[in-house]
């Protein structure tokens, strides 16, 4: 069975929506892999801080419905889609990756790009996958975010109840 990395990243109601996309994912594909929990500044626009974590599990469906599964979390938990693409969020579930597939088609794009610009997303992902290798540049995660620039963001782990 494949394996997807999921990033989830949220700004309104932080907690509450983080635990029920935790729920919500493990009931769509059952055992999960959760990284720490990571705080960071809203990122292209101005707004409250987020809660950002990487969740890796197993899938048995194919990589658009993984992806569309993901999508209807979000709506199921009020993401609204209405607003600019940089936004406060309820839920926001991306798919990082799909094993090591590389793909750019009918809007979906993996290894996604956030991969190597955004500590949120690389600093939990080389936590719980940090011998694994970007699909695309063939370094490992844990190598990504030694060499990443830690200055950019402002990312801290916070201590949060699963």
């Amino acid at each position: 069975m494949p394996t997807i990395y999921i990033s989830l990243g949220s700004n309104i109601n932080k907690e509450q929506n983080t635990h029920a996309g935790i729920r919500a994912l493990k009931q769509a594909f059952g055992e999960l892999v959760l990284s720490s929990v990571y705080e960071s500044e809203a990122v292209g626009f101005t707004g409250d801080a987020f809660y950002n974590m990487v969740i890796a599990c197993q899938v048995n469906v194919p990589v658009h419905q993984a992806n569309q599964i993901l999508r209807d979390i979000e709506d199921a938990n009020g993401r609204d889609r209405s607003g600019p693409k940089f936004s406060s969020r309820t839920l926001d579930l991306d798919l990082l990756l799909y094993d090591d597939l590389v793909l750019d088609e009918n809007g979906l794009k993996l290894p996604r790009d956030e991969i190597l610009k955004n500590a949120f997303v690389l600093w939990p992902l080389a936590e719980i996958a940090p011998d694994l290798n970007h699909p695309e540049t063939g370094t490992s995660y844990a190598q990504l975010w030694s060499s990443f620039d830690k200055r950019k963001e402002s990312l801290k782990a916070i201590e949060f109840t699963f």
